[in-house]
């Protein structure tokens, strides 16, 4: 057997399996154009750290839940009632203070939301972090938690909990940098991380080409479900500049994590003597890499300079805000 085969032509240890996307109505479209090939089936690696996230998102709001304790700031209320009152402290604030049966938003901010003000002003650099725990409401959660289990749990299982560990806290991180340079309101949710689970499947697919079955109906599709999952940003209350800064971050680190080693490498010892091994990647996986690399720490870095010199990004790019949100006769953007 050649050393230069691609996976995709050898036989007998082919294994066919499908990504799901940040959209659970989408999810089996792409499972059912998307075919990628598995190295051998003892490469699988068993879901362990997205079963956790989910499980520590939902003891968060839980806790989240019990500090805001809707009955015992019943005077501090111009309006509304608690909703399941019969939750007790852990009833939802009203639906007209916040329609997602969640807390309000003093509590979220006191329990680590990225507020630009606190960030900069007050120098707290951690709500960079810790907002990416926290979810506005019951809705806020399922839909980001449901999103993780479709898109966390395949990628974990194929590449590791330590590269998919570090493409969701860091794709979190450099969404929570862009958003705080574009976007002065109060933000919270995994959703940017999501995207940057995303996005680090598109690089994947990209920098592993040649391993892929239907490769173009692949890529078209899953360019269509991110298409679609960046352009409801635009809707008021949604914070795309979160969306994709986690996208732009988890696309970069996929180059960098997810790259798979030629077949003839991995087989090298069951080669016959003096056969010529070619290196472990190709050679556009390496510039694909580099590249990356470069982009990714240039990026972060300046980011983070501009946004601890107080600057906004918006005045550096003007159209940047119709990225965000864009006003219609229904709803006007100045506002929010």
């Amino acid at each position: 057997m050649a050393g230069d085969d691609d996976i995709e032509s050898r036989g007998g240890r082919v294994k066919r399996n499908g990504y799901s996307n940040h959209n659970t109505n989408s999810s089996s479209a792409y499972a059912s154009s998307s075919a990628y090939v598995i190295e051998d089936t003892d490469s699988q690696w068993t879901s362990w750290l997205v079963p956790m996230i989910v499980v520590a998102n939902i003891a968060v709001f839980i806790v989240v839940m019990y500090v805001n304790n809707c009955p015992g700031h019943r005077h501090m209320r111009l309006v509304g009632k608690c909703v399941a009152r019969f939750l007790g402290r852990f009833s939802f604030e009203p639906l007209r203070e916040n329609p997602l049966f969640g807390p309000s938003s003093s509590t979220l901010k006191k329990l680590g939301a990225l507020e630009w003000t606190e960030v900069v002003v007050k120098h707290q650099g951690w709500r960079l972090i810790t907002c990416i725990w926290l979810h506005a409401g019951v809705i806020h959660l399922l839909a980001n938690m449901l999103s993780l289990a479709f898109i966390g749990i395949r990628l974990e299982q194929q590449f590791g909990f330590v590269r998919v560990g570090i493409i969701y806290l860091l794709s979190g991180f450099g969404a929570s940098v862009v958003s705080s340079l574009f976007n002065r309101n109060i933000s919270v949710g995994a959703s940017g991380a999501l995207f940057g689970l995303l996005g680090a499947m598109l690089s994947e697919l990209i920098t592993n080409w040649t391993i892929y079955t239907n490769k173009a109906a692949a890529f078209f599709t899953l360019l269509v479900i991110i298409a679609i999952n960046l352009a409801i940003g635009i809707l008021p209350h949604v914070d795309n500049f979160a969306h994709i800064g986690g996208f732009t971050t988890g696309f970069l680190l996929g180059f960098v994590l997810l790259s798979r080693p030629q077949f003839g490498w991995l087989e090298r010892q069951n080669l016959p003597a003096g056969t010529l091994i070619k290196s472990k990647y190709k050679p556009y996986q390496y510039v694909l890499w580099l590249v990356s690399l470069v982009l990714l720490v240039v990026g972060l870095t300046v980011a983070l300079v501009m946004l601890f010199r107080g600057e906004n990004g918006n005045d550096h790019c003007r159209w940047c805000r119709y990225l965000s949100c864009v006003s219609t006769s229904r709803w006007d953007c100045n506002g929010i």
